[in-house]
């Protein structure tokens, strides 16, 4: 690879496997001083007006409407349905480690969308999908979430909205480039703040504390449109087993910080449906490159 190339896409992984990864454990901070809802929707409201006003500064021009409201749509599924319910997960005292276990279970259900849309998948990817099934009843068995049922669901209902956005915004047509993401965010933002309004979180009289601001600063900034656009990257330049390395390697990110800095404990049940999950979606998502078809020759490397 040459070395003008090397540089940026060692920033997109480390954007995506690092801040990503780190965001669990900032969203869990966050909480602690602001209502779920409303710090969701401060957040990306905050960072698709940020970005939207960097296009618009920069000459672009806003697509056709059919593409904003396709871009709304996905921001609903993905953003304010798929985030949003982690957040208040996490409010929720679901440790931060374990939600992003639970998340990582997204390719997974992606492969089941993508079987609906009629998309070819092969039996190596429904045996991870099988282990990872495995494995969030481990998750769920013993542990931080046995007591917590409605944590669990909010969670899962989130990761079944942004794998099925995932799958569906693939089919539709959506901005180009960096404006996509301003217009999700955007929409969003607005989504999670009527939410918050029409839950009763008293959007106006929130106080957070410094901690609470510093968290939603970091979740604007790196959390959203740096990994964003960092990801966007990768899609373009990488293949795509490497772009979506990021599904089992933020897990891990995301249980050392919790264990290391948040005071979070795992049990071994915990520890090992980690193991479980990460181990299917490694079959999911690298299967087709390590065991390629019969009569279809290895990917070789450039």
């Amino acid at each position: 690879m040459h070395p003008g190339r090397l540089l940026p896409l060692i920033g997109a992984l480390f954007a995506l496997y690092i801040i990503w990864g780190s965001t669990y454990f900032v969203i869990r901070l966050g909480v602690a001083s602001w209502p779920p809802l409303t710090m969701a929707g401060v957040r990306f409201l905050c960072a698709g007006l940020l970005l939207m006003g960097f296009l618009l500064l920069r000459g672009e021009r806003l697509p056709p409407r059919r593409q904003i409201l396709n871009a709304a749509l996905i921001g609903f599924l993905l953003l304010a349905v798929g985030n949003g319910l982690v957040t208040v997960a996490e409010h929720q005292d679901v440790p931060s480690g374990i939600a992003a276990v639970m998340v990582a279970t997204v390719p997974l259900f992606t492969l089941c969308f993508s079987r609906l849309f009629g998309i070819a998948t092969r039996r190596i990817e429904w045996l991870g999908i099988a282990i990872g099934l495995c494995g969030i009843i481990m998750l769920n068995s013993g542990g931080n979430l046995s007591g917590n049922p409605w944590g669990a669901l909010l969670i899962l209902v989130g990761s079944l909205s942004w794998a099925f956005g995932s799958v569906y915004g693939s089919r539709i047509a959506l901005p180009q480039g960096m404006m996509a993401g301003a217009i999700e965010m955007l929409a969003a933002g607005v989504i999670l703040i009527v939410a918050a309004l029409l839950s009763g979180e008293n959007v106006l009289a929130a106080s957070p504390d410094l901690q609470g601001w510093l968290a939603v600063g970091y979740l604007v900034v790196f959390g959203s449109i740096i990994a964003i656009n960092a990801y966007m990257y990768l899609i373009r330049n990488v293949s795509p087993a490497v772009a979506t390395s990021y599904a089992y390697v933020n897990p891990v990110v995301a249980v050392l910080l919790g264990t290391g800095f948040g005071g979070e404990r795992l049990s071994t049940v915990e520890w090992l449906a980690l193991a479980v999950i990460i181990f299917a979606v490694l079959l999911v998502t690298l299967g087709k490159y390590l065991l390629p078809a019969k009569g279809q020759p290895r990917a070789l490397k450039k």
